[in-house]
């Protein structure tokens, strides 16, 4: 790839594409230099035909290694907050907005590294497929890096958190905070205050859902 060229995952992208496809043609990938140093291609799971998609950054240490999404200590606190929201985790199909661990090493530890803007960009045409092929009926974007990648820079999960917006790929998106967020709390205090307030945005979901099919 020269200078010139924009990192792109688009020429990997099959057309006519299925779940099977994309998995497969995924993990030729090398849209952008993540791929040299990643273990393998983490790409999303779940139904084919999920009512709901959430989407992450990208996969944590864990998924890199096991490669699947959502496998690791934020995933486990997914699927728990799933649970007390009443929603039905065989009914959801989870991804990221970029496929590839980025990380920096400390000694034998990876830790993880935001992604950049030309990474993501580079990456949003597997995303698109994704949705396309699923046709969910609402996007839970879950943290900054997914909201901004579906919804512009100019989204603030501070400001617009639990709040639903139409969008041209499903019913409606909604954006609230990536569970590794919760992970990070100073104090065990902060931290089920904030599991809380996540979980009152999951509980909107089934609603919507609803609320969308009522108007089909």
């Amino acid at each position: 790839m020269t200078k010139l060229e924009v990192p792109t995952a688009a020429p990997w992208v099959p057309s006519h594409p299925t779940l099977p496809k994309l998995i497969a043609a995924a993990r030729q990938c090398e849209g952008c230099h993540l791929y040299k140093r990643a273990t393998q291609t983490v790409f999303g799971a779940g139904p084919g035909h999920a009512p709901v998609i959430m989407v992450g950054e990208q996969p944590g240490d864990v998924e890199d290694r096991e490669g699947a999404p959502f496998v690791g200590p934020a995933g486990r606190l997914l699927d728990k907050a799933l649970v007390e929201a009443g929603i039905d985790r065989d009914q959801v199909y989870v991804t990221n907005a970029v496929k590839h661990f980025k990380f920096i090493e400390r000694g034998k530890r990876r830790i993880h590294a935001k992604p950049n803007v030309i990474e993501i960009r580079a990456c949003k045409p597997w995303l698109e497929a994704e949705i396309q092929v699923v046709k969910p009926e609402l996007i839970v974007c879950l943290g900054a890096t997914a909201a901004q990648a579906l919804m512009g820079r100019a989204f603030r999960i501070t400001k617009q958190r639990g709040v639903f917006f139409e969008h041209e790929l499903a019913g409606s998106v909604m954006a609230t905070v990536h569970p590794s967020a919760l992970l990070r709390a100073p104090d065990p205090e902060r931290r089920e205050e904030e599991y809380q307030l996540f979980i009152r945005d999951l509980e909107k979901i089934p609603k919507r859902i609803e609320s969308i099919r009522l108007r089909a």
